[in-house]
């Protein structure tokens, strides 16, 4: 262990010196200048402090209080030296962060013990710090392991709803994997991109919940029927609702939100602009642009281009014209995400 001496008395620190690496091992680092001593300790963590109360240019007080300014430094255990008796100075050295006292002329015994108890109490503070660092490394792999588990739920949630849906089963991984790059397009935080990748995944959820007569329908529904095909954005929020997780708290806002429209014209609330929540709007994008450029029953896939197009059209009536600009700056990835996972590749895997 490291125990720093301040002392401008070139013998006292000698006799500290002598003293301290003959009781303990440790590696005494000694300086006679209080100046040059606290530069040694901007690069340096000692573990112990033994400083001089009188000295020129700067005294042990105020070396007590610029050393506890120093990052990570106000945990150190300082012992002031000094042959003033007056209790205004060592209370103001209490003060300023001090935490023991040794008299002039120096009581070998008095050193030896002190020295020993100061020791002790760095070594409890260094295994604290080690056992919080510890604990804060377990909470984080354990967090992370949960939120792995939590993703593959969720991921083979949305498996379970595709056989209940007439879409293909990759529609929803392209969809996932398109508001990631969307995100990350836009910046948002690398936790949030993540997130919006899984939550998204769970778009069409409430579709469980939706009659198969309306469900596989291949002509265009009555009013009846649409009415009760919209319900899916509400049965989706309701599965996931009142959730402590992010994901899932993610997930609700996107099934409720996905058919919102930028203008008010959507739904189920009629939400407009900012009011439909940032997730809800990056899905909205990939669902539609995935939706025209995928082959379907009822109608051949689109092109990218029509499908921009599409897009360009429907900029600040269905979709946000900010997250359409930057869903056209991404297409190189979009088009590696479509050839990766293409439904023609994926039945052959089957």
């Amino acid at each position: 262990m490291k125990i720093l001496i301040i002392d401008d008395c070139e013998i006292n620190v000698k006799v500290l010196e002598n003293i301290l690496s003959k009781s303990f091992q440790c590696e005494p680092v000694s300086y006679l200048n209080p100046l040059k001593a606290m530069d040694w300790c901007t690069n340096e963590d000692p573990d112990l402090v033994f400083v001089d109360y009188m000295m020129p240019d700067m005294n042990g007080l105020e070396f007590i209080e610029a050393f506890r300014k120093l990052p990570g430094k106000n945990e150190t255990p300082i012992v002031m030296i000094t042959a003033d008796d007056d209790k205004k100075v060592r209370y103001k050295a209490l003060e300023m962060g001090a935490s023991d006292f040794l008299n002039k002329p120096i009581d070998k015994s008095e050193l030896i013990a002190r020295t020993r108890n100061m020791l002790s109490i760095r070594q409890s503070q260094k295994q604290l710090v080690n056992r919080a660092d510890w604990l804060d490394a377990e909470v984080r792999r354990v967090t992370k392991d949960i939120i792995e588990k939590e993703r593959e739920a969720i991921f083979r949630l949305s498996r379970a709803a595709e056989y209940r849906s007439p879409e293909t089963g990759v529609h929803v991984m392209r969809v996932a994997l398109y508001s990631k790059e969307l995100a990350k397009k836009i910046n948002l935080p690398s936790e949030d991109q993540e997130l919006i990748f899984v939550a998204s995944s769970m778009h069409d959820i409430g579709k469980v919940g939706t009659p198969d007569n309306i469900l596989y329908k291949s002509e265009k529904l009555d009013q009846y029927e649409y009415a009760l095909m919209k319900l899916h954005t509400l049965t989706g929020y309701e599965i996931m609702q009142n959730s402590t997780s992010r994901i899932m708290q993610m997930a609700a806002d996107i099934a409720i939100g996905h058919h919102e429209k930028y203008d008010g014209t959507g739904y189920p609330k009629g939400l407009s602009g900012d009011k439909i929540p940032l997730a809800a709007r990056i899905c909205a994008i990939a669902d539609v642009f995935d939706a025209l450029t995928s082959e379907r029953a009822y109608k051949k896939a689109w092109t990218t281009e029509q499908a921009i197009e599409e897009l360009d059209r429907q900029s600040g009536k269905h979709f946000d014209p900010f997250l359409v600009q930057n869903f056209k700056t991404i297409l190189p990835q979009i088009s590696q995400i479509q050839a990766k996972y293409s439904n023609q590749k994926m039945s052959e895997m089957d």
